[in-house]
């Protein structure tokens, strides 16, 4: 068995306001989307670089729903060139800041917002390249000095 692709596949109340958002916070394009007679979104995908999201509206008659208000369970990691940028454009687009932007013992300033959707974003650019073993020196590291 080969995998070829992880593509995340998000499911919201309003996904024409999610595609909206974040095409403005991040500079996300509709690749295309399939809707339904009566308007539903069905399926779309976003490209975020060279990553491509799937989204679609909630289907409750068939189990498929949206996170509930609040954090989801789960958590987008967004590797930008500039977090500070795109931090601050989210949150000109309606995103809270959960976790302030901060150098972090694993080599990356990033910082984790919320969307107006209850998801979780962190964004990060690399500060310096760490091997594995350095990351865990330092995640040791931190948990001693408490």
């Amino acid at each position: 068995m080969a995998v070829h692709h992880l593509f995340p596949y998000l499911r919201f109340r309003d996904p024409e306001a999610a595609i909206g958002f974040y095409g403005q916070a991040f500079g996300a394009r509709e690749r295309f989307r399939l809707t339904e007679p009566g308007g539903r979104i069905g399926h779309a995908e976003l490209t975020f670089g060279d990553s491509i999201l799937m989204l679609s509206a909630e289907f409750p008659e068939m189990g498929i729903v949206a996170a509930a208000d609040g954090a989801a369970g789960f958590i987008l990691h967004l590797h930008v060139d500039d977090a500070d940028a795109t931090v601050a454009a989210a949150v000109a687009a309606g995103a809270a800041i959960v976790r302030p932007l901060a150098d972090q013992f694993y080599g990356e300033r990033s910082g984790t917002i919320r969307d107006p959707f209850g998801i979780d974003w962190l964004i990060g650019h690399e500060i310096e390249a760490l091997e594995p073993e350095e990351m865990q020196r330092r995640y040791d590291a931190l948990f001693s000095a408490a």
